[in-house]
C-alpha cells in the first residue's frame, strides 16, 4: 500500500543509473562509498519513491559507521507507476540493480574477489512482494521482449532479505470497502470494478485495459493513478483463497499449500544465501483487525524452514507501537532490527 512523504529534507550522496532510465539513490559520500564493501538495496511500495517512507534516512544515518551502505531504488513502478507494472518487471529490474551493485563495488575494491561485498534487499509493504517474488520464483524467469520474443532473465544471488510491514493488498482492499462511510457504495464499486476488469481485461488492440480512476479511488486505491485490469486483478485477487493472484502473497486466509509454492518455495530456488527477516508492524492501518498477526508471521517462519530455507528468529516478528511506514513510534526498534540483522550475515 501507499506511503506518506517526507518533506523539506535534502539527502547528500550518489545517484546511480544502474539500468537505461532508471537509477538508485545510494545514501553516502564519495569519499565514504569506496570503504563500504556491503549494500542493502531498499525498494518501496504503492506510489513510493525517492524519500517516500519515513525511517529510510534514518536507516541511512544508522549504518554509517558500519561497511553498509543503503541504496533506494527506483522501479518503472515507482511513484504512480505502479499501476500499469507487474511483479515480474520489478524483479527482473532489481536484479539489475543488484548487479549492477556488485559490479560497482567490486570496481571500488580493486583486487577483491567480485561476491566479495555482501548484497541485501529489504521491501516495503508491496515492495514486500517483490522480495518474496525475487525469492521464490522460477530462475532464470520466462520474460516476453516483444521485439526479441521470448527470454530469460537470471537473478543473481543475495547475501540476505528482508520485509517490512508485508501486507495483503487484497485484505486492505477489502478492509476499506467493509469500513467505508458508505459501505453499500464502496462494496458496489468494488463489484463494479472486478466485473470491468474481468470482461476487458484488454483492449481490442491488445492493450492494456485502464480502469476508472474515480472508482478505483472508492475501494481505497489511489485515484490519480492509472491502474489497469490486469493489475487490479493482481492487486485485489477477488478469486482468492481458492485462486490467488500472482500478488496475493501475505492474506492470512491463503492454504498451507499455497505458503508451500511461495514461502516454502525460497529453500529450493537457492536465491537467498543466509536468512530471511520479516518485520511486521504492530499498529499497521493497512492490516484489517481480524489478521492474528504472530499467528500469520508463525505460518510463514514454518513454510520457510519446511523448505529448506532458513528464518532469522532473532530480528523477525512485530515491532510493537509501529505504523504501516513506521513514522514515529516503533522506528528506532525496527532500525535497531535492521542493523543487527545485517551485521549477522
Amino acid at each position: 500500500m501507499s506511503s506518506t512523504a517526507n518533506r523539506g529534507l535534502s539527502h547528500r550522496g550518489v545517484l546511480h543509473e544502474y539500468a537505461p532510465r532508471l537509477v538508485a539513490f545510494e545514501f553516502t559520500s564519495p569519499a565514504k562509498a569506496s570503504s563500504k564493501p556491503n549494500s542493502l538495496i531498499f525498494v518501496g511500495g504503492l506510489t513510493d519513491g525517492f524519500c517516500t517512507v519515513p525511517y529510510v534516512s534514518k536507516l541511512a544515518e544508522a549504518l554509517e559507521g558500519t561497511n553498509w551502505s543503503l541504496f533506494s531504488i527506483l522501479l518503472t513502478s515507482s511513484y504512480n507507476g505502479f499501476g500499469t507494472g507487474h511483479l515480474d518487471r520489478d524483479v527482473e529490474e532489481l536484479g539489475m540493480c543488484v548487479q549492477f551493485i556488485r559490479d560497482l563495488k567490486a570496481g571500488r575494491l580493486p583486487g577483491a574477489p567480485p561476491a566479495s561485498g555482501k548484497i541485501a534487499i529489504m521491501g516495503h509493504s508491496t515492495g514486500s512482494q517483490d522480495v518474496l517474488r525475487y525469492l521464490h520464483a522460477p530462475n532464470p524467469l520466462p520474460q516476453t521482449n516483444y521485439d526479441i520474443g521470448l527470454q530469460y532473465i537470471v537473478r543473481p544471488e543475495l547475501d540476505g532479505a528482508i520485509m517490512q510491514a508485508p501486507v495483503s493488498d487484497r485484505e486492505a482492499i477489502l478492509a476499506t470497502v467493509k469500513s467505508a462511510h458508505d459501505q453499500s457504495e464502496a462494496q458496489r464499486a468494488y463489484d463494479k470494478i472486478v466485473d470491468s476488469a474481468k470482461a476487458q481485461p484488454w483492449t481490442a488492440d491488445g492493450s492494456d485495459s485502464i480502469l476508472s480512476m474515480n472508482t478505483l479511488a472508492k475501494v481505497g486505491l489511489p485515484g490519480d493513478a492509472p491502474i489497469t485490469a490486469r493489475r487490479f486483478l493482481s492487486l485485489a485477487s477477488p478469486d482468492s483463497p481458492a485462486n490467488p493472484s500472482e500478488e496475493d502473497l501475505f492474506s492470512s486466509d491463503l492454504s498451507d499449500k499455497r505458503l508451500e509454492e511461495t514461502f516454502g518455495a525460497i529453500g529450493s530456488r537457492a536465491i537467498l544465501q543466509s536468512k530471511l527477516c520479516v518485520l511486521y508492524s504492530g499498529n499497521d492501518e493497512y492490516c484489517p483487525s481480524w489478521v492474528n498477526k504472530e499467528a500469520l508471521i508463525g505460518r510463514w517462519k514454518q513454510a520457510t524452514e519446511a523448505g529448506g530455507a532458513r528464518w532469522d528468529a532473532e530480528t523477525s516478528g512485530v515491532v510493537p507501537g509501529a505504523s504501516h511506514n513506521v513514522q514515529d513510534e516503533g522506528q528506532q526498534d525496527l532500525i535497531d532490527r535492521v542493523v543487527r540483522y545485517l551485521k549477522s550475515l
